[in-house]
């Protein structure tokens, strides 16, 4: 089955830099979904554009490239300035018609996409899925191997080669609020956090801790089997993602 028809868009933040995104019209035409990729991602994926796919079926879907990443300009921040990322393609769905406005997140997206709502606001509705609750959180080998890419020299030459991501230097000055704390600024926003039992980056005390952090209304889904992120998500995880988002705009 063809993939519904997007239509490439070049936004910019408020601190001036391009973000590649593309707009997938829907049937439903008061809904818009925006779609925030994991870590060295892309909307141009082929996982990526199937979830895209099967959103559509629920409303509109701004899907973005982070800065850093494939197209789009910039260094990417992991997480920290990444919200403005967020903010400018809302924005632009806001500005082509779609009067409520979700945001799905997977794994970094996820955290960006926590902090943005707690943040900025402007939102009517915020899905995580697969998102830590903290920073540095090196538990896991591929976790480990993650803040390799970020921390060294020749880490950040190997996402840049391989991945198409370039990553700033240096640390975090200050440190953003993490996104557990974020969380509990949300409400009266709805929250969903998604996340599998198999997740092999983040174990389970992080949507637990998210979920602990956040007020009503918030609901935890732990999903037996799911892996991490967009790659391990299936299509009827997808489409009960975007049933949850129809239910709080209904």
């Amino acid at each position: 089955m063809p993939f519904a028809p997007s239509f490439p868009v070049m936004l910019r933040t408020e601190d001036g830099v391009r973000i590649d995104a593309a707009h997938t019209p829907s049937a439903r035409t008061d809904v818009g979904i925006v779609v925030a990729h994991g870590f060295t991602g892309s909307w141009r994926e082929r996982t990526a554009r199937r979830i895209v796919h099967v959103l559509s079926g629920y409303g509109g879907v701004v899907a973005f490239d982070f800065r850093g990443h494939g197209r789009s300009g910039g260094e990417t921040t992991v997480g920290d300035r990444e919200i403005l990322d967020v903010e400018a393609a809302v924005r632009h769905a806001r500005v082509i018609g779609y009067a409520r406005i979700a945001v799905v997140g997977f794994s970094m997206g996820a955290s960006v996409a926590v902090r943005h709502a707690g943040l900025r606001g402007g939102v009517d509705a915020v899905v995580a899925v697969s998102g830590p609750a903290r920073w540095y959180y090196r538990g896991t080998k591929p976790m480990r191997q993650v803040h390799w890419a970020i921390e060294r020299p020749l880490g950040r030459w190997a996402a840049r080669v391989a991945k198409r991501t370039r990553i700033a230097s240096g640390r975090w000055d200050p440190i953003p609020m993490p996104p557990h704390e974020a969380a509990g600024l949300i409400s009266p926003t709805p929250l969903l956090i998604v996340h599998g039992d198999a997740d092999a980056f983040f174990p389970l005390d992080h949507p637990r801790q998210l979920y602990a952090g956040a007020k009503e209304p918030k609901e935890l889904w732990i999903e037996p089997g799911y892996g991490h992120a967009e790659a391990a998500a299936t299509p009827e995880l997808v489409r009960r993602i975007g049933k949850w988002i129809s239910s709080n705009f209904s």
